[in-house]
């Protein structure tokens, strides 16, 4: 019995102390909050006022901006437009050279089919001379 008596009064003297550990703990806490308070507070008011003296100086830069966005546009559009028709331009201008140069191939290969076919006749007018012979 005094192996459990030993035991006991060893394990609730720890959680008393347990016990009281988190109260001094809590209580630290709280004097910690309220000793921050202020600090949180300045801390506060100070983010406000910094966040609305960065909205004032912006509001003029924004607007340039906006304003030199539109003119951009402005600027960018007419551009498109000149680049627009130059495209078109660029286009036809491949097709008709694409279109003369499908004549100019067309009529080389029937040359060239003509010039063969003269070829082939005489060599086989050879041949026929040369057989008869």
């Amino acid at each position: 019995m005094g192996l459990s008596s030993f035991f006991k009064n060893l394990f609730g003297t720890a959680k008393d102390s347990a016990t009281d550990l988190a109260a001094q703990a809590e209580n630290t806490f709280e004097q910690a909050k309220e000793a921050a308070a202020p600090y949180i507070e300045k801390a506060e008011t100070f983010a406000e006022e910094t966040i609305a003296k960065a909205k004032e100086a912006s509001e003029p830069i924004l607007e340039s901006a906006a304003e030199y966005a539109h003119q951009a546009k402005d600027i960018v559009s007419e551009y498109v437009e000149k680049a627009s028709d130059s495209i078109s331009d660029v286009i036809d201008s491949v097709k008709e050279k694409t279109a003369d140069l499908t004549s100019e191939t067309k009529a080389a290969a029937a040359e060239t089919v003509v010039d063969t076919n003269e070829k082939a006749e005489d060599a086989a007018g050879e041949i026929v001379d040369e057989a008869k012979e």
